[in-house]
């Protein structure tokens, strides 16, 4: 499915849950579609950290694509501190 505005060559991502729950990216279409895996770089305790993200669902919300994406836990980089506690 393309974006339903034609000329849009952008889509909002939104994140449903694991370390970038809430929040949402503005990405590319890619040959007009959106991605169906994407990958995050966040920082997590400072440390800089890759999160995959798979496609759950796309829909329009007032002409222009909205895709939710679901956290890959077992592809991504933990998400809990490597610090030992006192």
């Amino acid at each position: 499915m393309t974006a339903p505005d034609s000329d849009s060559v952008d889509y909002i991502a939104e994140f449903l849950d694991g370390p970038l729950e809430g929040q949402t990216d503005t990405r590319v279409l890619v040959r007009g579609a959106a991605e169906p895996r994407i990958s995050m770089v966040a920082a997590v305790d400072g440390l800089e950290s890759l999160f995959w993200y798979d496609k759950a669902e796309q829909r329009d919300v007032q002409g222009r694509l909205h895709v939710r994406y679901t956290f890959d836990s077992g592809e991504s980089d933990p998400v809990e501190s490597n610090h030992e506690q006192d």
